[in-house]
């Protein structure tokens, strides 16, 4: 690639080499080879977010292709992406990626993967397809400044930072597709947007209990949570109850109804400290049922142990074992021998067991975040600022972000798919 010392000038500066970013650099020099692209990353890296993403196995998108269905994926920023998916959606993605020589495979619950299951088959394609179409890149740089001018046309003069020194440059048009990251969201500023305060999104629950010590690693397939307020009642907001799989830690609860749980409630955990009340169905049936199946259980296993035999062998027996203790049932009570009340307890933490949320953890090292430049001020069928002439934004640095499972990628593609439309065309 150039070096950036010979570069006075570009069509297009990229700021951010992540999956947004990359992704509109390569689309735009493909659509108009005559452009001069450049990258700036600040690290040494481009991609490192997509290299550690699904456990280092990429799921770059989801199933789903019914834009009406795929916006209900994403907590925030869903009904601004409904026009977007209809011009680029998941199909498009595998297709496109496909096209650039990246065999795909869609497991059993929509994610898609690379079929090597590597991370790096998509950095790789993207550092290749970028190279191949001219596309400039320089890692270790950063923006120090951007200033929009009108003499004698309007551009951006630039300020470049490096170990090597700072450079000025001029550019026709600028996308800041930089993520979460500060400085990002500080230059997006500087040119007069307004940001929503970018707080944590899915993120695992620190609830240190009696009954999940010692625990960690069971999981249960299949559960119902509910956040609760401090009144003990459900929020008024959208996605605060949530069903899926749960894994015990060491520090509490993780899984995939957990992080989704996290996403629709990030706002308001954040606002609370992280502190809530939370109650799990760890059965994912109503307290009737429960307290019917105990009863019948009671008649039908009258000599058993409650402790050692459980009506409900979908619940790993380890926790089945917690719950009765919890309840104050006694290790050698028969089942015969319990009172009415008992079993109404036994149901109550079966099926709506309170907990209590006392903070959060991250989820892994792909950090997400709620918030970002306000999408009143952006034109989502360019991906244009409406306030700032030739600046474009695309990728998390928007209020955007999905649930786990290829979505938050899904609108990083789409985004910056959009942008290099509008950029390519003029």
């Amino acid at each position: 690639m150039h070096k950036l010392g010979s570069i006075n000038s570009v069509d297009l500066l990229v700021v951010g080499g992540g999956a947004a970013g990359f992704f509109a650099a390569v689309n735009c020099a493909e659509l108009n080879p005559n452009l001069r692209i450049l990258i700036v990353e600040k690290s040494s890296h481009p991609l490192a977010k997509v290299l550690i993403s699904g456990g280092g196995r990429c799921n770059l998108t989801h199933a789903c292709f019914d834009p009406a269905l795929l916006v209900q994926y994403y907590p925030r920023g869903g009904a601004a992406l409904r026009g977007p998916f209809t011009r680029f959606q998941p199909r498009d993605t595998m297709t496109w990626f496909e096209a650039h020589g990246v065999r795909l495979k869609t497991e059993a619950d929509g994610r898609v993967f690379p079929v090597t299951d590597s991370s790096q088959t998509i950095v790789d394609c993207l550092l290749n397809a970028a190279e191949q179409a001219g596309v400039v890149l320089r890692t270790h740089c950063t923006v120090q400044s951007l200033t929009l001018t009108n003499e004698p046309d309007a551009h951006f003069q630039v300020v470049l930072h490096a170990a090597d020194g700072s450079q000025e440059l001029s550019a026709h048009s600028v996308l800041l597709a930089t993520g979460g990251d500060r400085l990002g969201m500080q230059l997006a500023t500087s040119l007069g947007h307004c940001l929503i305060p970018p707080v944590p999104s899915l993120f695992s629950f620190t609830l240190p209990d009696p009954r999940l010590e010692g625990l960690a690693g069971l999981s249960v397939p299949h559960a119902r949570l509910k956040l609760l307020d401090e009144n003990g009642k459900m929020p008024r907001l959208a996605g605060v109850e949530q069903e899926g799989p749960l894994l015990v830690t060491h520090w509490g609860l993780s899984g995939p109804a957990v992080l989704r749980l996290s996403a629709w409630g990030a706002r308001w955990l954040h606002e609370r400290q992280y502190h809530a009340g939370l109650t799990v169905n760890w059965l994912v049936k109503p307290l009737e049922a429960v307290q019917q199946k105990l009863r019948e259980h009671k008649t039908a296993s009258s000599r058993y142990k409650v402790d050692s035999h459980s009506p409900f062998p979908e619940l790993p027996f380890r926790l089945w074992q917690r719950l009765c203790t919890a309840a104050s049932l006694h290790p050698e009570q028969n089942w015969a021998d319990l009172s009415k009340a008992q079993l109404a307890d036994l149901a109550g933490e079966l099926s709506a067991g309170r907990y209590h949320i006392q903070g959060k953890g991250q989820f892994k090292d792909e950090f997400v975040t709620c918030g970002g430049v306000d999408l009143d001020e952006v034109d989502f069928h360019t991906l244009r600022s409406r306030l700032v002439p030739g600046l474009y934004l695309a990728g998390e640095i928007l209020d955007i972000d999905g649930l786990t499972g290829g979505f938050n990628f899904q609108s990083a593609w789409t985004t910056g798919w959009l942008a290099a439309q509008a950029v390519a065309s003029g």
